[in-house]
């Protein structure tokens, strides 16, 4: 079983049914899951916090029960706290934190009986659509190394592609599952607000923006693994509607015939790839084949202005990331604990007043209602994940010049100034440029999938996005499912060494 091809041919479902077969051990899984780790990693730095002896004390004691039952797991280092293991959130000044109790999602995935075999990398608190944090250097694309795997769950994403495991953990609040998903051509499902449990740290993630859950090779895996975890937990802010049957058991059900809406311009009037575009329209002929009645449409939403709402929330988390990180050190944190954008952002949140913000929530429930009467016309909203292709390691980063320019601004705390500039506004775009799609379901809490259905013209992989009503998951299983075994992807490999 250590052989790579024979590991790397199962999905998490296939490997657990082998071992409540008594057809390999959860040994074994271990070792082979190592054994790709060690030969892999180095080229892609997807795995930053190696828990092997932990990982292969736990296969010695494990039995049958979970339907994941000795499957080699990674858990994205951002907000997963696994006992006595360190948890960066990729952040300098937390190299030292190592919790001493699982968070909830962890004792879920436990008892649905992963093993998991270590932590994967992701930038610093999640904030950005690349993985590239100063503290555990870029994680690289399977696919093509010299660019980025997406963000913020790059790490698990990569890990994924490459064959380490077939399933690992990421968190999703402005595309972070899907965004990686598209660019590693993995299935990743954003659930619907408020599905998985985020105690017994957090209430809402990112005033409800973010939520957690897995990236995946197979439909089934995801929906398996939504299955194990999506009850509420102890405090939950509050209680949503539970599926009416089993995810899993959805993917057995015909999907009958949708209304889709689809669309490819960019909701920020910025321009997209031909290729995306293209692939776009792809996609919805290949949906009318398959018997839908697809028609181009777009929700009449403010894209900008949604997106520049969305910056409200993001500087005002950062703020009180920067400042919850000072209760860890025992000391107020400075910038030198954080990466220089982390610290101008958090100086932005606090030059934010709570007029902004209450504004940009209310924003988000005006996108919400108007979907929800989109969604009385449409059961699908197709559109590409990502505006372009992969970028290259490095692309975004900031520059020199830039970086100094902000160490400056920090320094004098000059805030205020900064946000009046409107600087930090206009890259703000630029950056979301490469990804306006993606957030309009964080917004609205509403399920959404990255499907790995079409390739670029130099051989990268491009996500098609689809979209469905609060709670609906169901509908986008059986649809992901019938698209899986229309265009199968699960054995379209990357040429990386060994994958």
């Amino acid at each position: 079983m250590g052989k790579f091809m024979e590991y790397k041919q199962y999905d998490g479902l296939g490997l657990g049914e082998l071992v409540r077969k008594k057809e390999v051990t959860p040994l074994e899984l271990c070792e082979a899951a190592i054994e790709r780790i060690e030969a892999i990693n180095p080229e892609i730095n997807a795995v930053i916090t190696p828990m092997f002896e932990k990982a292969r004390a736990t296969a010695k004691e494990m039995t049958t029960e979970g339907p994941f039952s000795g499957v080699p797991f990674l858990l994205k280092d951002l907000m997963a706290a696994y006992a006595g293991v360190s948890l960066n959130n990729g952040c300098k000044g937390l190299r030292n934190y190592v919790p001493d109790y699982d968070s909830e999602l962890v004792k879920r995935f436990k008892t649905a009986g992963v093993n998991v075999l270590g932590k994967t990398n992701t930038p610093e608190f999640g904030l950005v659509a690349y993985t590239e944090p100063e503290l555990h250097g870029p994680t690289r694309n399977p696919w093509n190394t010299g660019h980025t795997p997406g963000g913020s769950s790059g790490g698990s994403a990569a890990a994924v592609a490459s064959g380490m495991v077939p399933l690992a953990s990421g968190g999703d609040g402005g595309g972070s599952i899907r965004i990686p998903s598209s660019c590693c051509g993995l299935f990743g499902l954003k659930p619907t607000r408020g599905r998985t449990p985020t105690g017994p740290d957090y209430g809402e993630l990112w005033e409800g923006a973010a939520i957690e859950h897995v990236i995946t090779r197979s439909v089934r895996d995801s929906a398996a693994m939504l299955d194990a975890t999506c009850a509420p937990d102890l405090g939950a802010p509050y209680i949503i509607q539970q599926p009416v049957r089993p995810y899993l058991n959805e993917l057995k059900r015909d999907p009958g015939k949708l209304r889709i809406a689809f669309n490819s311009q960019s909701p920020l009037e910025t321009t997209v790839h031909p290729d995306i575009v293209k692939a776009t329209l792809k996609t919805a002929l290949m949906l009318q084949k398959l018997g839908h009645d697809v028609d181009e449409d777009v929700p009449e939403i403010d894209g900008r202005t949604l997106a520049l709402s969305y910056l409200s929330m993001y500087f005002g988390e950062v703020a009180a990331d920067i400042d919850e990180l000072g209760g860890v050190l025992g000391r107020k944190a400075c910038p030198d604990d954080v990466e220089t954008l982390t610290w101008t952002l958090g100086m932005l949140g606090k030059a934010t007043s709570a007029f902004s913000f209450v504004k940009a929530i209310r924003q988000w429930g005006q996108a919400s209602r108007v979907m929800a009467r989109f969604h009385e016309k449409y059961d699908v909203y197709l559109t590409p994940t990502m505006a372009y292709p992969p970028i290259r390691v490095g692309a975004l980063k900031l520059k020199p010049l830039e970086k100094t320019a902000l160490r400056m601004v920090g320094t004098l705390g000059l805030g205020k100034l900064l946000k009046r500039t409107g600087i930090v506004e206009k890259l703000a775009i630029e950056n979301l440029a490469k990804t306006p799609f993606t957030q309009l379901a964080n917004f609205t809490g509403q399920p959404a999938m990255s499907v790995p259905l079409q390739w670029t013209s130099d051989g990268m992989p491009c996500g098609m996005q689809f979209m469905a009503p609060m709670g609906d998951e169901a509908t986008l299983f059986r649809l992901a499912r019938q698209l899986e075994e229309a265009k199968p992807w699960f054995d379209r490999r990357p040429g990386l060494k060994d994958s």
